[in-house]
């Protein structure tokens, strides 16, 4: 009968700072390797003589793990909160290890435990060891986000990143330990303050936690003495129901239940002045909205594009020139954060965060041209005039595009009286798609 593979023993320390998991201590007692960061290490009973390694470099550490699964060495991992969220674990899995774990509390459930707030409605998303701007989208596009920040993507880059988006941020600082630091603040005070590591970022809109009183813009929780630590907003605080709405599912940027490509009757708009349905339902495509991603609007008039990307997910900035049209009406019938910004381009591109796609709905060549030195990855243009056709395709191929394009023709079905059917044409638009290689 063959003996049974030893597992590595994962642990979660917890950010809530409640005392490590009781099975925590007989596993460093019989252990033979504790792998963990400096702070965790120093923070429980590693035996005298038990070798250790400090977390940096990963790969090292799982070079010693795999020597110590192979020489049948009982190994032991200490981690953050839950290791299994966002965590170690998926790593150890990938490198093959065996793995058994005792979750603790995640810092992100800390988080939102110390400020008060549900968070089954939020979307937890990390900027660790990776591009943040994805992160810094997905603040931009929800209502309650959670991020995993990591040095030189944290709350005071973020905060920066969020500048004409109405937030309030919640700032947790060393999270379980005695220098713990809860702070409710702005986007523009976090950009301004140097914050500690580590630190988890609550992005959240204004009707979930909004200080009532201007002055009341930052409110700092420090740790309480007692073995209970908990979030007190006080009288300038106002709290809301829940957080992003509650969830029956992981997926905070799903299709949405309506669909897209909505009617015309599903948004306000002047004489017809709208991205029809079947025009809009190819152009949303070709934007390629997710979470994560920023989509510019251009020319939004109703902004029926960038809300159908935004219910997709996408953080979206929209520009009009025109201040009455019903583009912020439309996007609160939606319910979808969509950001406004007011002038004509391409004048008023100039200094707007950089997008992942851009849908150009209005405008004439010198708009088109201002995106095109923008750089990004897809630009989207809908034209009804011919005569803008080659203009346009020879500008975006110009510029490093490769440009196709479609005419799209619709016939709606029509009610004729006696009961007889006939089809109501719409007026053709060609549609130009240019992406960088």
């Amino acid at each position: 009968m063959g003996g049974v593979t030893p597992t590595v023993l994962v642990v979660g320390i917890d950010a809530a700072g409640w005392p490590a998991h009781p099975a925590l201590v007989e596993a460093l007692a019989g252990a033979g390797l504790v792998v963990g960061g400096a702070r965790h290490l120093a923070a429980v009973p590693v035996p005298p003589g038990c070798a250790t390694v400090v977390l940096g470099p990963l790969a090292p550490a799982l070079d010693r793990l795999a020597a110590a699964v192979a020489a049948g060495t009982p190994a032991v991992v200490l981690a953050s909160g839950d290791p299994g969220f966002f965590g170690i674990v998926r790593r150890l899995r990938a490198a093959g290890l065996p793995v058994r774990v005792l979750p603790a509390v995640s810092s992100v459930a800390a988080a939102f435990a110390r400020a008060g707030l549900p968070w089954d409605g939020a979307a937890v998303v990390t900027a660790h060891g990776r591009d943040p701007r994805p992160a810094l989208n997905a603040c931009r596009a929800l209502p309650a986000v959670a991020v995993l920040t990591a040095p030189g993507a944290g709350a005071a880059e973020l905060g920066a990143g969020l500048a004409g988006w109405d937030r309030r941020l919640v700032v947790a600082e060393h999270l379980g330990t005695p220098d713990e630091r809860v702070t409710w603040t702005t986007p523009a005070e976090a950009a301004a303050t140097t914050w500690s590591d580590p630190h988890v970022l609550l992005s959240l809109a204004p009707e979930i936690a909004t200080p009532e009183d201007p002055a009341a813009s930052i409110l700092q929780l420090r740790p309480d003495p007692r073995p209970v630590r908990a979030f007190r907003p006080g009288t300038n605080c106002k709290i809301a129901e829940g957080v992003g709405g509650m969830r029956v599912d992981d997926q905070p940027a799903a299709a949405p239940d309506g669909g897209w490509a909505l009617p015309e009757s599903a948004y306000v708009h002047r004489d017809s002045m709208i991205t029809k349905a079947e025009v809009r339902a190819l152009a949303v495509a070709r934007l390629r909205p997710r979470l994560g991603r920023l989509v510019w609007d251009i020319g939004a008039g109703s902004g029926s594009v960038g809300i159908e990307c935004a219910l997709l997910g996408a953080a979206v900035l929209a520009v009009e020139r025109d201040p009455d049209a019903p583009i912020r009406t439309n996007a609160a019938r939606h319910g979808v954060d969509v950001r406004v910004v007011t002038g004509a381009a391409p004048s008023a591109l100039a200094g707007l965060p950089d997008p992942d796609a851009v849908f150009v709905g209005g405008g004439g060549m010198d708009v088109l041209a201002a995106v095109a030195a923008r750089r990004p990855p897809r630009v989207v243009v809908t034209l009804a005039a011919l005569d803008r056709v080659a203009p346009a395709v020879h500008l975006l191929r110009a510029t490093g595009y490769a440009v196709d394009g479609c005419q799209l023709a619709a016939a709606r079905l029509a009610d004729l009286p006696g009961g007889s059917l006939r089809l109501a044409a719409t007026n053709p638009v060609v549609l130009l798609t240019g992406e960088l290689p």
